[in-house]
């Protein structure tokens, strides 16, 4: 996924690691379940999206992903909660 990360230090001098998602408007696949989706970026385009320096060539980047590429399922409830980090959380629910 596109996603920004940054190292800083916050007024009182503690320093704090952050992370965004960047989001785009949903695909097909996704407009029945959000209106917005993450910025999935196949693996030809992680070097650009790391290293490039162009705008224009960045900026292409934040589009839908294909959504014939795409599957869902249904998941436990647990996912809702970041305590829960048991890999069976995102098994199919049943």
């Amino acid at each position: 996924m596109a996603g920004l990360w940054e190292r800083w230090k916050s007024p009182t001098g503690e320093v704090v690691e952050s992370f965004s998602i960047i989001t785009t408007e949903a695909n097909e696949f996704m407009k029945p379940i959000h209106n917005r989706m993450p910025v999935i970026l196949k693996r030809e385009y992680e070097k650009t999206w790391l290293r490039s320096k162009d705008p224009a060539e960045i900026l292409s980047l934040l589009r839908p992903y294909a959504a014939e590429d795409m599957d869902a399922y249904p998941v436990s409830k647990l996912v809702n909660s970041p305590r829960n980090e048991a890999p069976s959380i995102i098994e199919p629910a049943e």
